[in-house]
């Protein structure tokens, strides 16, 4: 059985185990702090020289960084996945820009707000700096939202997987999510997928 070590409550570890729960695939979890030196300890180097969560670890012992690159292999041959090129293409288009213009901004901004370790780097100019660039990214998705109830085609993709993961905390980051009502529509429709589960499950609970 493949091993995803990850953090709980962290929103890149959240998209694959969020990807294999509506695939109603069995899978181990291994808990990883990120904020406590545990990811640049030796052996879990050994899984990822970078030293980020989320991780994958195949059966064979072969390991992937990097949560869309896991969303991309776990997903493979899904109906995730389309079939179609300009769409498959579309969708990756848009998981560039969750990790490009959406995660640096509306993922740095929950970081900095919830966890207390990262308090020093709150700053006025950068809390500043991620709420402009957050609801610009956000601003984004609303009008591919408003125009359609996928980011890609006429199904849900891994592209919604990878934005929804940030985008559904956004509010304990300081986003008025109330503004983006395409958005949380969007949501709604996200969590109502059969085997949904929220952030906080991990398989076996």
């Amino acid at each position: 059985m493949i091993t995803i070590h990850g953090m709980q409550d962290s929103g890149n570890c959240y998209k694959p185990r969020l990807l294999m729960a509506l695939l109603g695939k069995p899978f181990h979890h291994v808990e990883v702090d990120s904020l406590d030196g545990s990811t640049r300890r030796p052996a879990f180097l050994a899984l990822n020289p970078i030293a980020k969560v989320p991780v994958l670890e195949l059966e064979d012992g072969r390991t992937l960084p990097e949560s869309n690159a896991i969303l991309a292999y776990l997903g493979e041959g899904s109906a995730f996945v389309p079939a179609d090129p300009f769409e498959r293409a579309t969708m990756l288009s848009w998981m560039f820009f969750e990790q490009y213009s959406h995660e640096p901004n509306v993922a740095v901004r929950h970081s900095l707000l919830v966890y207390p370790s990262r308090k020093a780097q709150a700053t006025p100019e950068r809390l500043a700096e991620t709420l402009d660039g957050g609801n610009k990214a956000l601003a984004v998705m609303e009008t591919a939202l408003t125009r359609s109830n996928w980011l890609v085609g006429d199904a849900p993709t891994l592209a919604d997987i990878a934005l929804y993961a940030y985008t559904h905390v956004a509010d304990q980051g300081g986003f008025d999510l109330a503004a983006y009502p395409g958005i949380r529509a969007w949501l709604s429709r996200i969590e109502a997928l059969p085997g949904y589960q929220p952030m906080t499950w991990l398989p076996g609970t």
